[in-house]
């Protein structure tokens, strides 16, 4: 689908949430109904008429860029040599993360002892592997997707068990909209299986409620981290206690 195609399915769909039939737009953008399907259908508007019918329909034109955006199809890995690069240079992951967040510039500037030149640089750079677009004005977006994963035991993943783990588990997870569980169960595959399943739909909603709290004053948000981990795990001290299976005779 091309991106204009695209960009009319996404203004279409928020019409009709918002209950804006093209006769209702015809009228009030002065046009006969005819005339405004064709000019849908023809899948050729001019940046000026587009921020036209998104005011007449009450419609946020940026909501219809970033919905188009969003709709774009995108990967949600990058590969191993991407994520080798990416650890050459500890602000280069810094940078990295502070993307996915949606930073602009002018957080990473005022959060991070790093310079306008030196951000702008790592902003290349990561246009470079392929993490986002870099835009004019020193924006960005991202050509990853929301359901955007590290490559499972790859070299962030790697990195993060090695140096920051310990550090996220020290806090005490008492906070308002934090909390840590640490639930033993015994369970069939089928049963495990499933329980993967709705982790991955957990991870969706994340994404979902990051997509929209993006409209939200920086102010209005805070950092927080999922960490999520499933396996079929004994510790190790406790595993040390089991009792050895008696050996066969040989008699």
């Amino acid at each position: 689908m091309s991106s204009p195609e695209l960009l009319l399915q996404v203004l279409r769909t928020q019409m009709r949430a918002a209950g804006v039939t093209y006769k209702v737009l015809a009228e009030r953008i002065s046009m006969s109904e005819s005339s405004v399907k064709r000019m849908f259908g023809q899948q050729d508007m001019s940046l000026s008429r587009l921020a036209q019918i998104c005011k007449a329909a009450g419609i946020p034109m940026e909501d219809v860029l970033r919905g188009a955006a969003d709709a774009t199809p995108q990967s949600d890995s990058l590969t191993l040599p991407q994520e080798k690069s990416m650890l050459a240079n500890p602000h280069l992951l810094l940078m990295a993360i502070c993307c996915l967040g949606h930073w602009t510039l002018e957080q990473v500037l005022e959060t991070y002892d790093l310079t306008e030149p030196e951000c702008i640089l790592l902003l290349a750079e990561l246009d470079r592997l392929g993490l986002i677009e870099l835009k004019p004005l020193n924006r960005y977006r991202l050509r990853v997707s929301n359901a955007f994963r590290w490559l499972p035991d790859g070299p962030v993943q790697q990195f993060f068990r090695a140096h920051a783990v310990d550090d996220y588990f020290s806090g005490s997870f008492n906070g308002a909209g934090e909390t840590l569980l640490c639930l033993p169960a015994r369970l069939s595959q089928p049963s495990a299986l499933e329980l993967v399943g709705r982790i991955q739909q957990l991870a969706g909603e994340l994404a979902r409620l990051h997509q929209g709290d993006r409209r939200l004053a920086p102010t209005e948000r805070d950092g927080f981290t999922l960490l999520v981990g499933f396996r079929s795990w004994e510790f190790a001290a406790f595993t040390a206690l089991r009792r050895t299976a008696p050996s066969k005779s040989t008699a």
